[in-house]
Parts: structure tokens; sequence; C-alpha cells
């Protein structure tokens, strides 16, 4: 479905664990981040607003300098996306403490650990939804009551080499390669891509329109704006049938894209426009092409 020049074209797509085709197919959700945000808020968690899918949940924190984020005592990885308008914030995980300056991604280590903050701007964590804590307070809570059979459930990836360590991964030098799609870290639990950012709307003739067979996609928008294509396939029963959806996002929000829908997302800002795209579990397509996963080396694939 993607055209020929796209290198995600030769990507062969192999499941381990076959959705139930029989199964309901599940509705995109849209989050508006910006608009459920309340950036006056005197606590960073009355400024954090919490939305998960059936693998990962994410805490989107308008943080300010001064800030303590606890991110309780989490089983699992965590993973903070920085970007150019996160703020500085220092790791402190076992008594060590880790200065984080720049965009990338950082990988904390399970057990009790805490973002001290020196600096205004976003803040995102990612969570197993194992962390019920952080679980329960998402704002579509409701959407997962029961989980969704068509997504493969996340089993956490090989341990990382050289064991439990604080590691970030800095965008600063990854330069675009013809041939490689995005910026790409894994972890156990996730797989971040950050998209490079566009100079303007993307051009109408040139989508990419494609599906996933047993994951779900969470394309969260840090600039500008974005329409999101989302068509449902029919299946026997037209009760469900959809219409097909255009719905259009500024930043920051979130589109949770469920499979096997049919999707594609269009910047459409005069300015610069920026996506990363969330995956759980790790996606194998990606993890497969050579020279994608930048941090392959320190999480290996299963």
């Amino acid at each position: 479905m993607y055209a020929t020049d796209d290198p995600r074209s030769t990507l062969t797509p192999a499941s381990a664990s076959p959705p139930d085709h029989d199964a309901a197919i599940a509705a995109a959700q849209y989050v508006d981040l910006g608009r459920l945000l309340s950036p006056d808020a005197a606590t960073p968690d009355g400024r954090t607003v919490v939305v998960r899918a059936q693998n990962v949940v994410l805490a989107h924190t308008a943080a300010r300098t001064g800030d303590d984020l606890d991110n309780g005592t989490p089983a699992g990885e965590l993973a903070v996306v920085v970007t150019d308008d996160s703020p500085a914030f220092t790791v402190h995980l076992d008594g060590e403490e880790h200065l984080i300056d720049e965009p990338g991604l950082v990988v904390v280590p399970p057990d009790a650990s805490r973002l001290a903050v020196h600096g205004d701007g976003p803040l995102v964590r990612l969570f197993e939804t194992g962390e019920q804590p952080w679980r329960d307070r998402a704002v579509n809570a409701q959407a997962y009551a029961v989980d969704h059979p068509r997504v493969a459930p996340l089993r956490r990836w090989p341990e990382p080499v050289g064991g439990r360590a604080v590691r970030f991964y800095p965008l600063a030098g990854v330069h675009d390669e013809p041939g490689r799609f995005g910026r790409i870290f894994r972890t156990r639990s996730f797989m971040v891509n950050f998209l490079p950012p566009q100079e303007g709307p993307r051009d109408p003739r040139k989508l990419s329109p494609h599906t996933h067979d047993d994951f779900e996609q969470l394309s969260l928008a840090v600039r500008g704006a974005y329409v999101h294509h989302i068509r449902t396939p029919w299946l026997n029963d037209s009760t469900g049938w959809r219409d097909d959806e255009h719905v259009t996002l500024g930043s920051p929000s979130l589109a949770v894209i469920p499979p096997p829908t049919v999707h594609t997302s269009a910047a459409v800002d005069p300015g610069v426009n920026q996506l990363i795209d969330i995956f759980s579990p790790p996606r194998a397509d990606f993890s497969a092409k050579p020279g994608w996963v930048l941090n392959a080396d320190d999480y290996p694939a299963p």
C-alpha cells in the first residue's frame, strides 16, 4: 500500500500472535491534549493529562521550573520523550542523578524514580499499562474496560545489554538517511519514532495510507497540526460499519489508531509540523530493517 519509493514498501508483516479476525474493530481515539491541560494548575499532577492504549500509558505534563515529577515505582521501564520544546530535567534513581538537557529518548529502569525539572515546557512519559496508578488516571480508561482482542498483548523484549542503567539517546547528530524511516529507538516495551519536522503542509498527492495487522499506533503531534484520515474495513456485521474519518488536531494532541484500520496523517499547518509515533510492544518489522533502530545494540530483539 506504500509508494514504491517509500522505505516501508518492502516490509513483510508477520505476526507471532495472529489477531482475532472475527472481533469488532475498535474506534480510533482523538485527544486534544492542549484543550485538556490546565497550564495554570499549581501542581504538576494538575498539569498532567494521562491517555492510554492497550499496552502503553502516556502522561503529558506541562512542566514548570521546580516541578518534581514522581514516577512511582514501576515494575517495567519508563521512557521519557524529550522534544525541542521540553525543559531540562534531572533523573533521580538509586541515589544517582542524570541531567538531560537536549531532545531525545530517556529510558529509566524499574524502581522508584523522579524527574526534577529545570525549565518550562512539555514532558511526555510512557508507562506500561500494568502500572495501575497511571492506567486508572487515563481520560479514556473506559475505552479499555475490556481488552481489545485485535491488539497483541505486551510481552517484554529481552533485557538491555549491560543491565540496569539510565540510558539517553539524543537526537543531535542523527540525520535523515535515504532508505531509513524516521529516527527510531526501542526499549523492552516501547518503540518511539521521532519523525522529522516538516515545513508546511504535506503534499496531498503523496500520502501513505496503510494498515497494521495487530498493533495500535499512537501519533503524538508536538508541533503544527494534522488531519488524521481513518477508514474502517467493512466486516460481515454492517451495524459496525463506520464512515471515513478526517479529523484535524493541533498540538499537543494524540491519535490512537487501532488495527486494522487504513490510516494516514497529513500535516496542514503552514509552519513547522512534527509527529512522534509510539508503539507497544516494539515493532518486529521495523526492527528487522538493518540500521532502522538506532539503539538496537543496547536493546536486542527476541
